[in-house]
């Protein structure tokens, strides 16, 4: 089983490390830093995100460029302050049970947990060592991904990619243990110790027939979504919804927003939906998850979103933006970098 599971992994390139998939094509990306004369050349293209959006933003500087009816209700909760304090917070707020809670600055699921009682909150405060957000829990049906990006001097911009998400989950037979379906699960028997560290308390709990139970409530690739390309459905009234949230504030150029809505038909209409993220130059064009590409043609996406970067970033650096500097882009990433594996500690 382990031999086979090792096969899987190298043979299939979906499931290859970060810095392995990327290694043949980053030459690419360091052509464009020499053009450009500055390693953070795409910290220009978003000019109202931290670094264009690329690691180490803050959710609520997202969310405060975004119209307010967009996205779930949210608040800010400080680390260091007493529970008692945190449920007033909450409460008097008017959220109930139950609610998600994420790091203010995260990536990748990292601490990204659904709350359903004082204990969970309790212990999920405790635990996380930087500020977190407490954020209405979406009870939509579908959840998409849309990459979008606009060239500063040009009113419409492209959907380069939609997608929808299918979370990992796992339905009982009423004879299996949870840990018995998790080893069966197409893709979660692929993240075996993450399943044991997330749901230890349950593993041993046999789930009625055809019961469902979310292994994780996190849309991401790297958390064991599934991606469901549905490109071909993107039309010019899509495309409307998205160049009217880029030119609300007229900043936000390039990225990926990861959205819950009732309907793709509704989300055209521009309605029934709630942006969950905004994702800026770091995004990952993930519609190339899942979609049965090569990696020959994955990598053709990702270098078209590439130079579609460049093209932003290089635009707005010569109409006023500037190129971090190297030192600032250094330190910044040290500290982004620094503060994610204190995270994964905690996840």
């Amino acid at each position: 089983m382990k031999i086979i599971k090792f096969f899987n992994k190298i043979t299939n390139w979906e499931l290859w490390p970060f810095y392995v998939l990327y290694f043949p094509i980053g030459f690419v990306w360091f052509f464009y830093c020499l053009k450009a004369r500055s390693l953070w050349f795409f910290s220009s293209s978003n000019p109202t995100i931290t670094f264009g959006g690329f690691e180490g933003e803050s959710k609520k500087e997202m969310y405060d460029q975004l119209p307010v009816s967009s996205y779930p209700k949210t608040i800010y909760i400080l680390h260091d302050i007493p529970f008692e304090e945190v449920k007033r917070i909450v409460f008097e707020k008017g959220f109930t049970y139950p609610f998600i809670v994420k790091p203010d600055i995260g990536m990748k699921g990292i601490l990204f947990r659904k709350i359903d009682n004082d204990d969970q909150l309790k212990k999920y405060h405790e635990k996380i060592p930087v500020e977190y957000i407490v954020q209405e829990l979406i009870d939509l049906p579908v959840e998409l991904s849309v990459f979008y990006y606009r060239h500063p001097s040009e009113k419409k911009g492209k959907i380069s990619g939609l997608i929808q998400k299918e979370l990992l989950e796992v339905y009982g037979d009423g004879k299996s243990t949870l840990w018995e379906l998790i080893q069966q699960h197409p893709r979660a028997k692929y993240r075996l110790e993450e399943m044991q560290h997330r749901h230890e308390h349950r593993l041993e709990r046999v789930l009625p027939k055809d019961k469902h139970f979310y292994l994780s409530y996190a849309g991401n690739h790297n958390r064991g979504a599934r991606f469901i390309n549905l490109h071909h459905l993107a039309d010019e009234k899509l495309l409307k919804v998205f160049d009217d949230l880029s030119h609300y504030t007229d900043k936000f150029y390039y990225g990926r927003y990861d959205i819950k809505c009732t309907s793709l038909n509704d989300l055209k209409e521009g309605k029934n939906y709630s942006i969950l993220e905004f994702n800026g130059c770091g995004a990952e064009p993930n519609h190339i998850y899942d979609a049965g590409m090569s990696i020959r043609k994955a990598y053709r996406e990702i270098l078209s979103h590439w130079k579609a970067l460049y093209r932003i970033s290089s635009y707005n650096h010569k109409n006023g933006t500037p190129y971090w500097p190297l030192k600032k882009g250094w330190l910044f990433l040290r500290q982004a970098k620094r503060h994610f594996k204190r995270l994964e500690k905690f996840d």
